[in-house]
């Protein structure tokens, strides 16, 4: 290793002695009387089939409560699992907590060190641009259209598993596009902003390697979530990270709830509008399914309203936001299984819609939209 590791320890007291989310204790009254009690039974059964989908955790929260929650045998509320790329909605996290403090701006210049040389095109990359997954710089990635799994090795994968200053080697590739112009899913990006989190805490004198346990984790009651660092202690927040289903649903919460938490905005005004949000390269390339380090269910590929938007990783790792039925869904999975853990989760999807109430508001807005679609034909 290239650094010094230091102990991160969490400030919260045991989490069976606070009641949900800060704690693990949950409410003995019955559910609200608006959820359909056998619809949501029917969910979570529907969530762990077929039994080769390898379904580790399924957690639902509504208006914040957790209402129902099934694990896999040998796997409890406390086990930490894999999220792989829910980890850069992570990132998204922690970078808005800079924002918020005034540290950076989205529409600023991205102030990487290595693109500082007079006339280096990169300096154009702004900040949301790389938050967009659309800096333009140049990788192999698996979800490039171009992409040949026969070789060589994908810069991509490499971020993760080269050994490498993870931070320094995303800040030296070239660009491919001008930035903001074409949308494609890859891990300089989040690399990157990482990078800008580290100078940013440094910048401020405060730790690095705690840095998301005191703002973040601490403030939600998450307790089981472990990052880890390249050699040169990085942050590899494109997507090492464990946590249990408890805790990836209080952070899909946090972005429910608008960035506000117990009463103290833990994001800015607006940020998780911005995150959920269509990003303008996805959207020239007719793909309505990516914000900022978020995905969208913008062609429907979930039995969800299109307002919804998730964290996403490898082997069907999903926290699903819902707002017009103020859900959170969280389905974690051995990546063994995610061949076969789509039809489960839709299914166990399309019955939580029917479980829970829409929202007052929402209604009226798919009403009134549906009554303009008929004008128009």
């Amino acid at each position: 290793m290239n650094f010094s590791p230091v102990p991160v320890k969490s400030r919260l007291p045991d989490p069976a002695t606070q009641l949900w989310p800060m704690g693990d204790m949950l409410p003995q009254d019955p559910l609200p009387s608006e959820i359909d009690a056998e619809k949501l039974k029917a969910a979570v059964n529907a969530a762990f089939k077929p039994a080769e989908a390898l379904t580790a955790a399924f957690v639902v929260t509504w208006k914040g409560r957790l209402i129902a929650e099934r694990y896999a045998e040998g796997i409890t509320a406390q086990t930490p699992l894999e999220s792989w790329s829910m980890g850069k909605s992570v990132t998204a996290a922690l970078f808005g907590i800079l924002v918020k403090d005034g540290v950076y701006d989205l529409d600023q210049p991205a102030p990487i060190p290595e693109w500082q040389t007079p006339g280096d095109p990169r300096a154009k990359i702004r900040i949301a641009d790389l938050l967009h997954m659309s800096s333009g710089l140049r990788i192999r990635a698996p979800q490039d259209p171009d992409y040949d799994p026969t070789g060589p090795y994908p810069d991509h994968v490499y971020l993760y598993t080269g050994g490498i200053d993870s931070f320094h080697y995303a800040a030296t590739r070239p660009l491919q596009w001008p930035p903001n112009t074409v949308g494609r899913y890859r891990n300089t990006d989040p690399v990157l902003i990482n990078y800008l989190i580290r100078l940013g805490v440094e910048k401020s004198g405060d730790e690095y390697l705690s840095f998301p346990q005191r703002v973040l984790f601490d403030k939600l009651g998450i307790r089981t979530m472990v990052m880890e660092t390249d050699p040169f202690g990085n942050f590899l927040g494109q997507g090492y990270e464990v946590g249990s289903g408890r805790d990836w649903a209080r952070l899909g919460n946090l972005f429910l709830q608008g960035g506000v938490w117990n009463g103290e905005r833990i994001l800015p005004e607006g940020y998780t509008t911005f995150v959920s949000t269509l990003a303008p390269a996805w959207a020239a390339d007719n793909r309505p399914i990516y914000g900022a380090f978020f995905w969208l269910n913008g062609d429907g590929q979930f039995p969800v309203p299109r307002d919804a938007y998730y964290m996403a990783g490898a082997g069907w790792q999903t926290t699903l936001i819902i707002p017009s039925h103020d859900l959170v869904v969280v389905r974690l999975g051995h990546y063994r299984g995610e061949a076969y853990a789509a039809s489960g989760f839709s299914k166990a999807l399309a019955l939580l819609i029917e479980a829970v109430p829409q929202k007052a508001r929402a209604r009226e807005f798919d009403n009134r939209g549906h009554n303009e679609a008929e004008r128009g034909k």
